[in-house]
C-alpha cells in the first residue's frame, strides 16, 4: 500500500513539472504563478503545495528534469567501450548536443536554467557532480591503458570540463562571443590530455652516438 502511494505521489509530481516546463515555455517562469500551474491540472493551489512547498521548489524540480535530459545522454554515451578519448569525445558531445537544441525551444525555459546555473542552485551543484562522475572513470581507466598522460583523474576531469565549458554550460549556450567550435576545443583538449610516447630511448641513443663519435 505505501509502495501505492509512493507512486501516486510521484506520478503527480511528475505531471505537475510537466505542466510547469509546458507553461514556462509559453509564457515564461517570471509570469508563471503557481495559480495557473493549478489550473492547467484541474487543481487547486493548495493541492499543489500538497506535493511543492513552494513554488521555487517547483523551479527547482523543472530545472532538474531539464537538466536530467543531458545526464541520461551522457550516462549513456559513457556505457560505449573503447579507447578513452573517443568516449570522452561522446560524453561530451551528448551534452553539447543537449544545450544545443534547447534555444531551438522557447527561451522563455532557458532562461530559467540559465537563472539556476548563475546562482549555483542546489540542483546544478548535483547536476555537475554526476557529470564529473561519469567523466572521471573513463580518464581513470585510460590512464590505465596507458593512453592519458598521468595525474590526478578528478583533476584532469575538472580541467577538461572547465575547458569545454563554453559548450556544456547551460547558461552559456546561445550566447553570442566569439568561441571556437566544439570539435576545436575538443581537439585542443584531447590532445592536452593524450599520454606522449616517451622520448627517453631516442635521448639515450643519442648520447651514446655522441660518446662512441668523441
Amino acid at each position: 500500500m505505501r509502495e501505492l502511494i509512493d507512486q501516486q505521489t510521484a506520478n503527480t509530481r511528475r505531471r505537475i513539472v510537466q505542466a510547469t516546463i509546458h507553461l514556462y515555455r509559453e509564457v515564461g517562469h517570471k509570469k508563471t504563478t503557481v495559480g495557473d500551474i493549478a489550473r492547467s491540472l484541474s487543481m487547486s493551489s493548495s493541492n499543489v503545495y500538497r506535493f511543492f512547498p513552494s513554488r521555487r521548489a517547483i523551479e527547482k524540480a523543472v530545472v532538474e528534469e531539464v537538466l536530467g535530459e543531458a545526464v541520461s545522454a551522457a550516462t549513456g554515451a559513457a556505457r560505449s567501450s573503447g579507447p578513452a578519448l573517443p568516449r570522452l569525445a561522446k560524453v561530451l558531445q551528448a551534452i553539447a548536443d543537449c544545450n544545443e537544441a534547447r534555444p531551438a525551444k522557447p527561451r522563455k525555459l532557458q532562461d530559467l536554467v540559465a537563472v539556476a546555473v548563475r546562482q549555483n542552485w542546489t540542483v546544478v551543484l548535483a547536476y555537475h557532480d554526476k557529470i564529473r562522475g561519469l567523466v572521471r572513470p573513463i580518464i581513470g581507466a585510460g590512464q590505465a591503458r596507458g593512453e592519458l598522460r598521468d595525474g590526478s583523474p578528478m583533476a584532469l576531469t575538472c580541467c577538461l570540463l572547465e575547458a569545454m565549458d563554453v559548450h556544456l554550460n547551460p547558461s552559456r549556450i546561445g550566447a553570442t562571443t566569439l568561441r571556437p567550435s566544439f570539435e576545436e576545443m575538443l581537439k585542443f583538449c584531447t590532445g592536452a590530455l593524450r599520454r606522449l610516447p616517451s622520448l627517453q630511448p631516442v635521448e639515450t641513443t643519442s648520447r651514446v652516438q655522441l660518446k662512441a663519435a668523441g
